[in-house]
């Protein structure tokens, strides 16, 4: 290994622990949730604003951040989200009142946004030859995928053995490191030459579109989905929407180029990540809540529970992935993965009220893990195909936010599904813990359903524009 390319696997590892914190921070604060709520005197209503602020600005900044990087330079952006996310995270672990905290969680978002919206554009820009860059998007995969249920055991460890507000100051020391290496090893890399105009219009439309939908989907199951305050802030985010895309039509400088979207790949891959996105959320959160309050875990337990599957993503992710996609090219592992994740919900979905580790939740985190493990590097690799190094940023944050648009709903819809079903149950006279099974049955049914679907969607990619290059065509 030449020092170049020992540099450069050095630097994905760094910014691969940068985007770990901001994955990680998603599912940590959960575990933390009634410990923060008893200290900081939060009402049951006000405590979900710990996530929500988080969620707003986290969905709100994703293509924003994106397209900044590619005008100001990949690593400038990537370094300013990653000092803005660890300061923001040194004030939630000093917050002591509500209003800091909640705040401080907004930042948080603005700043995990960017670091997620340009770190696949760095990798993509570091390693431009095909095989390489399969196994470097395996490596991303893997933190992306597996970093949401190891945050689930970590919140546990950190809460329990310290205090809520370890599961935020354990991010200062790692943006530290992260921000002094990314500098020593990182280019400064390229960004858009001449004049670097900013589409102000767009960027606001876009940016309130993406926050109000949010807003509405993480509300949406209290409020009721057929609510005027539901379908009033749906339809202004859809009215933005159209409004963001007028103006890019017209502009001669957009913020989000429409002819992207011409990318065949692209579009498909950031339509089956919706779909799948959807099911993996299903799989992370609603196993969880099986888990705990079907089965009676603790938060540790729960986190240990999912250690299979993460071990089973690290093997494919790390390695095994990499030589499928070089082997058999995108579409083949893709579609693989995704039946297999599909089965895996389907097994969940069978799971009694008294189900046993080993025979009700075990085949289903394997099979869940061995699928996400495969799919997770086609997926990303298919959704950057073809994108111009230009606007390989911007391309990072359409699939980011595809990912975060696609579960937020997908859970919400889910949990929705599951309610009324453990409701309907116990109207029929079902006792209440055989009723919440019944509810989690089918929203696995449905999360299913969704991981086929995205894999039909898989079915219509076409053979890499790398596949000239070394990289083997879908098949």
């Amino acid at each position: 290994m030449t020092p170049d390319t020992r540099r450069r696997w050095l630097a994905l590892v760094i910014l691969c622990l940068g985007d770990l914190m901001i994955v990680l921070d998603s599912t940590i604060v959960n575990v933390a949730l009634p410990s923060i709520g008893n200290e900081l005197a939060f009402s049951p209503t006000a405590l979900v604003w710990v996530i929500n602020a988080y969620l707003l600005t986290y969905g709100g900044f994703l293509l924003l951040g994106g397209r900044l990087g590619d005008l100001y330079g990949h690593r400038r952006l990537y370094l300013a989200g990653i000092v803005l996310f660890t300061l923001a995270s040194l004030a939630c672990g000093v917050a002591e009142s509500r209003e800091t905290l909640v705040i401080a969680r907004a930042v948080q978002g603005i700043g995990g946004a960017v670091v997620s919206a340009v770190a696949m554009a760095l990798i993509m820009n570091l390693f431009p030859e095909p095989a390489e860059r399969a196994k470097a998007m395996g490596v991303f995969g893997f933190v992306m995928a597996g970093g949401g249920s190891l945050g689930v055991l970590l919140g546990g460890v950190l809460t329990d053995a310290f205090h809520w507000h370890w599961v935020f100051l354990v991010n200062i020391p790692v943006g530290v490191v992260v921000c002094a290496l990314v500098l020593a090893l990182l280019p400064a890399g390229v960004h858009i030459a001449g004049e670097r105009r900013i589409d102000v219009a767009g960027a606001v439309t876009i940016t309130l579109s993406l926050m109000l939908a949010v807003y509405a989907i993480v509300n949406g199951n209290e409020w009721g989905w057929a609510s005027a305050a539901t379908l009033g802030l749906l339809g202004s985010a859809a009215a933005l929407l159209l409004l963001f895309l007028f103006i890019e039509w017209r502009i001669a400088t957009p913020l989000v180029p429409l002819s992207l979207f011409r990318l065949h790949n692209l579009s498909v891959a950031n339509a089956a990540a919706v779909l799948w996105a959807a099911a993996m959320f299903a799989w992370f959160f609603l196993s969880a809540l099986y888990l705990q309050r079907v089965l009676g875990y603790t938060p540790m337990q729960v986190g240990l529970a999912f250690l299979p599957s993460n071990l089973i993503m690290a093997v494919f992710s790390l390695g095994l992935s990499a030589w499928m996609v070089t082997r058999y090219g995108l579409r083949l592992p893709l579609v693989a993965g995704l039946l297999l994740v599909a089965v895996g919900l389907l097994l969940f979905a069978l799971a009694p009220v008294d189900g046993d580790f080993w025979w009700h939740v075990l085949p289903g985190m394997l099979l869940s893990g061995l699928g996400t493990g495969m799919a997770f590097n086609p997926l990303l690799l298919a959704a950057m195909d073809g994108v111009d190094e230009r606007d390989s940023g911007l391309a990072s944050g359409v699939v980011n936010t595809s990912f975060m648009m696609g579960g937020a709903l997908g859970l919400a819809v889910l949990v929705s599904v599951a309610a009324a079903r453990t409701d309907a149950l116990q109207v029929a006279g079902a006792g209440s813990l055989a009723a919440l099974n019944g509810g989690y049955q089918l929203a696995f049914l449905v999360a299913a359903v969704a991981a086929a679907l995205a894999a039909l969607l898989a079915l219509w990619l076409k053979p890499s524009a790398a596949a000239g290059q070394g990289v083997a065509v879908v098949h």
